[in-house]
């Protein structure tokens, strides 16, 4: 009998050591599925962070752009203005000069002396 009852006496001992360790394993994914969900919540965290950062980032991108474009929209402008003023002041300049250079060109090809040249040789 005490061997029975030391048979029983170890099987309850057993059983109590496999409940400490079920316990014991319970409490340690309570643990990790914590540390789990710690886990997933700084993710979380870490991902409306970095939102906030690149709708910033985005933000100050997009206000230099515009001062950058606007710049460039303006020397356009000035570069236009200024081809502008070139046009006219070759036009003028045209108007001005025209005649005299058709007169010139005129006499020059309607005005002819022939002469002949110094190093022609008359061989007579």
């Amino acid at each position: 009998m005490t061997s029975q009852s030391q048979g029983i006496h170890q099987l309850l001992q057993a059983e109590k050591r496999a409940k400490d360790k079920l316990e014991e394993a319970k409490k340690k994914t309570g643990t990790a599925s914590g540390k789990g969900k710690r886990l997933k919540q700084a993710k979380e965290e870490a991902m409306v962070e970095i939102d906030q950062y690149r709708m910033q980032r985005d933000k100050q991108f997009r206000l230099k752009q515009s001062k950058i474009m606007g710049s460039q929209s303006n020397l356009s402008d000035e570069i236009e203005e200024q081809t502008l003023e070139k046009i006219q002041e070759l036009n003028g300049h045209y108007n001005k000069y025209m005649e005299s250079v058709m007169n010139q060109l005129l006499s020059m090809v309607c005005d002819m002396k022939p002469e002949i040249h110094v190093n022609y040789r008359a061989t007579n």
